[in-house]
């Protein structure tokens, strides 16, 4: 895939440092939704994932969508930068029931025909596509009941660029909550998850499930 976006997250991703072996818990898989290690709620959010079809959009080297394969769900990730999947297929793909496509997340939804019961991204395709594209096309891959979730900085003032290719969604939550609404999901559930130390940005974590 060659795209001025697919190019800056291949020289994104050539940054990468790979996650640590085990976390804090002496865990070798885990889902982490902030930018800090060890810190936040777990993949409890998701609800019950054994037995269900996932996906992850902005699935990066795929570590915390292998945690949920170990769980017993059956797991797709989805990535612009090529390499990602590469990566995450080489260190994750003995798990099984876990496949790693490159693709842009809009064009991957307009496309697949497979119903999902669980998408979430953490810092990832929600962060930099407009949902007045993105959550109707979500809604319209997954099963009723489903559950549908994303983290992300809270937001901040942005200044657009002329010829800028990535933009970030730096939208207050009543937004958000607008546009999940309109996409058809309900049930909708905010948290606001304070940086480990003082001065730090937070994350703000949203859950909605598929009305």
């Amino acid at each position: 895939m060659s795209s001025p976006q697919a190019e800056i997250w291949e020289r994104y991703a050539a940054k990468y440092t790979p996650r640590r072996t085990v976390n804090a818990a002496g865990a070798a898989t885990w889902l982490n939704w902030t930018q800090y290690p060890d810190h936040g709620p777990d993949e409890s959010v998701l609800g019950d994932v054994r037995g269900r079809r996932v996906l992850e959009l902005g699935s990066g080297a795929g570590a915390n969508l292998a945690h949920l394969a170990t769980l017993g769900a059956t797991c797709t990730g989805v990535d612009l930068a090529p390499s990602r999947a590469d990566v995450a297929h080489r260190t994750w793909g003995h798990l099984g029931e876990l496949e790693f496509v490159t693709a842009d997340a809009v064009d991957y939804l307009s496309e697949v025909s497979t119903m999902f019961d669980v998408v979430y991204s953490i810092f990832g395709a929600v962060w930099f596509t407009d949902p007045r594209v993105l959550f109707p096309l979500v809604r319209k891959k997954m099963n009723d009941g489903g559950i549908f979730a994303f983290s992300q900085p809270p937001a901040t003032p942005q200044r657009d660029e002329a010829g800028q290719v990535v933009r970030q969604q730096h939208l207050a939550v009543p937004l958000w909550r607008g546009h999940l609404c309109a996409a058809g999901f309900g049930e909708i559930v905010v948290e606001t998850i304070d940086a480990p130390v003082a001065g730090k940005p937070g994350t703000v974590l949203i859950s909605a499930r598929a009305a």
